[in-house]
């Protein structure tokens, strides 16, 4: 029979840094709440009025407006497709001097390393606004602020996918007298490849969301579309927009996963 002496004696966790952290976050999502007017009751009390703007948007939809639909969708797909495309070329060059393992120059890759953070978190949106006060309504706009956020984000995750490769094979190279031109050919370029071609499918699926609203402020593609028909309270029309986007959207990020997966 144990005694006492021989018994363990198991403190009791300190549960007061827990409850501390858990009642900050609790404490900092209701005061952001209540700062933002965010208010569960009006949504309750709205819910009638949402059911009947459903209602005429998609019961039914104006499928008769759809045949337009198309033109501005497909705009807005290739506005998708050049602005990542452009984006993507000049990312891989940025993504190979901001790394901090290959040409070791910090008074390069460190402020680098700042603009792409600068570029990766300027919206879309606010990148065209700008652009269309600067180049005018329409896609190159669209075009050009896809393009600089594209840049922003591949950059980001390709130097990153750079900094994490195997060196062992940059050493080897290095080891026979190869330059810089040589080790980026054969060491680190096809350890990175499938990587990056799968961040700029990741960036084509999310700049063909992001194109879809372009058009709010003049950027073109099919928020231009969606806009002017919600303007005018062509709800059922804009049922159609929403219907026939999502679908589309829905294809390209099916497509764009699954051959994501089959490069990485």
């Amino acid at each position: 029979m144990d005694t006492p002496a021989d018994l363990i004696s198991v403190p009791r966790p300190d549960n007061r840094k827990r409850n501390l952290t858990i009642g900050l976050v609790v404490a900092l999502i209701l005061g952001s709440a209540i700062f933002a007017g965010f208010n569960p009751l009006e949504i309750l009390e709205n819910f009638q009025k949402g059911g009947r703007l459903l209602k005429r948007m998609f019961f039914p939809p104006a499928w008769k407006y759809a045949p337009r639909v198309i033109a501005p969708l497909v705009e807005t797909v290739r506005m998708a497709l050049v602005g990542t495309f452009w984006g993507a070329v000049v990312a891989l060059p940025a993504a190979v001097f901001a790394a901090s393992n290959f040409l070791n120059m910090p008074w390069i890759s460190r402020p680098l390393r700042l603009v792409l953070n600068i570029f990766r978190t300027i919206p879309a949106m606010v990148l065209a606004s700008l652009f269309v006060a600067v180049f005018g309504i329409g896609a190159f706009s669209g075009v050009v602020a896809l393009s600089i956020f594209t840049f922003g984000l591949i950059s980001k995750l390709t130097y990153e996918s750079i900094e994490a490769i195997d060196y062992g094979q940059v050493e080897a190279l290095m080891s026979l007298g190869a330059n810089k031109i040589t080790i980026l050919r054969y060491a680190i370029m096809p350890q990175i490849l499938p990587q990056f071609m799968s961040y700029v499918l990741y960036g084509f699926e999310v700049n063909v969301r992001a194109a879809a609203v372009l058009g709010y402020v003049g950027a073109g593609g099919i928020g231009q579309t969606f806009e002017q028909n919600l303007a005018f309270r062509n709800f059922d029309r804009v049922g159609v927009i929403i219907v026939i986007s999502f679908a589309v959207v829905l294809v390209i990020d099916l497509v764009s996963s699954h051959i994501r997966r089959r490069l990485v």
